[in-house]
């Protein structure tokens, strides 16, 4: 189950800083995909985060319960 966590953890880290680089790219370009998707995406990036870091305390708990 640890390890099952920590694969998951690595994929939302992963997800996370894709949603991140492609929100700050269609920042940077400040067109209309940055209009209609920038706030979405950013919305995503937290959601990837909390998800992360959620999945990273459950592992860290399944390694210690052995």
């Amino acid at each position: 189950m640890a390890i099952f966590l920590m694969i998951l953890t690595i994929v939302f880290a992963v997800l996370t800083l894709a949603s991140l680089m492609a929100g700050v790219v269609s920042m940077g370009k400040a067109g209309e995909f940055n209009r209609k998707y920038g706030n979405k995406l950013m919305r995503l990036r937290v959601f990837f985060q909390l998800a992360t870091v959620a999945c990273l305390v459950l592992t860290v708990l399944a390694y210690q319960a052995g």
